[in-house]
This record gives structure tokens, sequence and C-alpha cells, in this order.
């Protein structure tokens, strides 16, 4: 295959300066209400804080591709003597937790850095965190071209896997019939 140049766009956290004030999960979810800026349910954001208040550890972490199978491993990881489960700071949608899925349809979400029209300087996340913890990087990067599926691709196997071919194909049938 041959090798492309390709923007990279990455979320940097420094887990010293968060303070899991959560302000990074309001503004998410609120760029992405159905219109913009009309509601605010951080189950639909694309950026998650992982908080231990009473240890005072957060970890903000935010969505990234769909994965549909579970991992292999259950690493444990051990931060100021309390244990962590692996899949607590896994960015990826997968079929084994809700954690980055769409409340309502199940459907995965992914960190879109805030693309709009016009396009933003950086993600509201970044541009919202008061504590500089959120730091927005763009490069570019060398890389082997490949074919990725696309979003609605992505969607629906991960609705496969939850529902099963059957029920999705009799909804989509059923779907096209009324309209």
């Amino acid at each position: 295959m041959a090798k492309i140049k390709k923007k990279v766009k990455t979320i940097k956290i420094d887990l010293d300066k968060c303070n899991g004030c959560r302000a990074c999960e309001v503004i998410c979810s609120a760029f992405h209400a159905t219109p913009k800026y009309s509601s605010n349910n951080p189950a639909r954001s694309r950026i998650r804080m992982i908080r231990d208040p009473m240890r005072d550890v957060y970890v903000p972490v935010y969505a990234g591709e769909y994965t549909p199978a579970e991992c292999m491993g259950r690493d444990k990881y051990i931060i100021d003597g309390k244990e962590y489960d692996e899949c607590g700071f896994c960015r990826a949608a997968c079929p084994s937790r809700d954690a980055f899925k769409e409340p309502d349809s199940g459907l995965p979400l992914k960190c879109d850095m805030c693309e709009s029209e016009p396009p933003l300087e950086k993600p509201l996340c970044v541009q919202w965190c008061l504590n500089d913890a959120l730091i927005y990087e763009e490069r570019e990067e060398e890389v082997e071209e490949e074919a990725q599926p696309g979003d609605v691709e992505a969607a629906l196997e991960s609705l496969v896997g939850k529902h099963g071919l059957d029920k999705i194909a009799d909804t989509v049938a059923r779907m096209s019939k009324k309209s």
C-alpha cells in the first residue's frame, strides 16, 4: 500500500491539571444535542470523566474508534492504592459496555473534534477547560493508506452485534415501506 500524509488531530491530557469539573462533558453534550446547544445530557458526550473525588483522581477520556469485539485482556491499574479496570480508561465503543454509545439508539459515539461550519479553531472541550488539562494538537504523519469503514457501516455493525442481522433487516424493510 502507498504511504500518504494525513493530518492527525489529538487531545493530549495533563492529569496533573484536571480537577474533575466536567465542563468538557457539559459543552460536548450541548454541542452534539439536536438542535445544537438545546440540551445537556452527559451520556451523549464524546468525553467522559473517570472520577474518584475522595482520592483526588480525575481522568478525562474521549471517544475513539468503534470496535466490534471485546478486548482480550482485562488489565487492572492501581492509582494511589485504588484498583481500576482497564475498560474504564478505554476510548473505544464496544459490545461489552455502554460507554460512548448514544443512549437512545445504542449507536457508537466517536470524538469528531467538534467539526462544524465554520470550523472551530480547536474542540470546545479544550476551549472550555479552565485548567488547561486538555491540549489540542495537530500534526502530519505518514501512514499506510487503508480503507476505513464509514460511520454508517460502523453504526450498522454495532446494531447488528446488539440486535442481530435479522432484526435489523426487518426493521429497515418496515421503515422503507413507510417512506
